[in-house]
């Protein structure tokens, strides 16, 4: 190997780090989308649902997973609007062939593949209580911000 090959091989490897850790693209959260959805809840990326998910459950806020998260109509339109036109970016999700079931982001193909190492003890701790609680492990998701390497699961 050459001397030249060696600083080569490392911008290689550097550069494949940073793409591997930037797949899920950055997107300013709507105030609307702050104010309403993450004051239930971590605001979940739009990238991460296929935009007819998104459709479904903004068109079934009465029942939202057990609870009436009723907004006026013109808020869900501009919600939905926003999140269908950011919607299924994520290159893990543009790969799905079909929306998750229930549409649970939680039960996505990709989601099960990424979380296959987490044992079900870990989903009833008390401090995680859910595989949709991702702030309680993923510490900046509230930023968006899901980085492997920033990862510290409670005990």
């Amino acid at each position: 190997m050459t001397r030249w090959m060696i600083p080569l091989m490392g911008a290689a490897l550097l550069l494949a780090a940073v793409s591997a850790r930037a797949d899920l693209p950055r997107q300013e959260l709507s105030a609307a989308y702050k104010a309403d959805c993450a004051a239930c809840h971590v605001a979940y990326p739009p990238a991460l649902l296929p935009a007819e998910s998104w459709q479904r459950l903004m068109g079934g806020l009465d029942k939202h997973f057990g609870i009436d998260a009723s907004l006026d109509a013109a808020t869900t339109k501009a919600i939905g609007d926003w999140l269908a036109a950011r919607a299924g970016t994520y290159k893990k999700v543009q790969r799905e062939r079909a929306a998750p079931p229930q549409d649970r982001i939680t039960r996505s193909a990709w989601f099960v593949r990424e979380h296959d190492e987490v044992p079900a003890s870990t989903w009833q701790r008390a401090d995680v209580r859910s595989p949709a609680n991702c702030s309680a492990c993923h510490r900046q998701a509230d930023q968006g911000l899901y980085d492997e390497h920033d990862i510290r699961i409670p005990r």
